[in-house]
C-alpha cells in the first residue's frame, strides 16, 4: 500500500477530524484548533494530509519558527497503521523544517506509546525529559529532541 502526501487543505477537516477523534478520544483537538493552525500554513506551519488512492488515512503538522520547530501532531487512522505511513509523513515534516532553517525539532510523545516512541527513535530523536501528567487522562509525555544540522 502507498500513499501519496500533499498539503492539508481546510477542505480536509471532517475526514483529519474522524481520525484525530479515533487516535486521540480523550484528547483531540477541536476542528477549531486544527482550523487556526491551517490558518498559519504556510506562515508558521506545515500540514500534510497522507492518501491512499483518494482516501486521506493520516495527517501531520509541523510548526517551525527561527531556529526551533516542534512536531504537533501525527495521526494514522488504525486501518492504515504499521505500514510507514507515519514514517514518510514524519520524513516530510523533518524535510520541512530542514527548509525553514530549523537546527533542532522537539515533540512531545505519550509514555504509553512504545510503537509512537520506536518511531521517533529510528528517526534520531533522543529523549530529553518528561513532561508528567501532561495528557487530559493523567499519562505523562516523554519531550524527545533531534538535532537537524548533524
Amino acid at each position: 500500500m502507498t500513499a501519496t502526501l500533499r498539503q492539508m487543505t481546510m477542505d480536509d477537516l471532517p475526514a483529519v477530524m474522524k481520525i484525530e477523534r479515533d487516535t486521540f478520544p480523550l484528547d483531540a483537538w477541536s476542528e477549531g484548533m486544527l482550523r487556526g493552525e491551517l490558518d498559519d500554513q504556510p506562515r508558521t506551519r506545515h500540514y500534510v494530509v497522507a492518501l491512499v488512492g483518494e482516501e486521506i488515512v493520516g495527517y501531520a503538522g509541523l510548526f517551525a519558527a527561527g531556529d526551533q520547530a516542534d512536531v504537533q501532531t501525527i495521526a494514522v487512522s488504525e486501518t492504515h497503521r504499521r505500514a510507514g505511513i507515519g514514517g514518510a509523513m514524519l520524513a516530510e515534516l523533518l524535510a520541512e523544517a530542514v527548509r525553514r532553517g530549523a537546527q533542532s525539532i522537539f515533540l512531545e510523545v505519550r509514555a504509553d506509546n512504545p510503537e509512537a516512541q520506536a518511531v521517533y527513535d529510528r528517526f534520531g530523536f533522543g529523549r530529553i525529559g518528561v513532561r508528567r501528567r501532561y495528557y487530559e487522562d493523567g499519562t505523562d509525555a516523554i519531550m524527545m529532541k533531534k538535532d537537524l544540522n548533524a
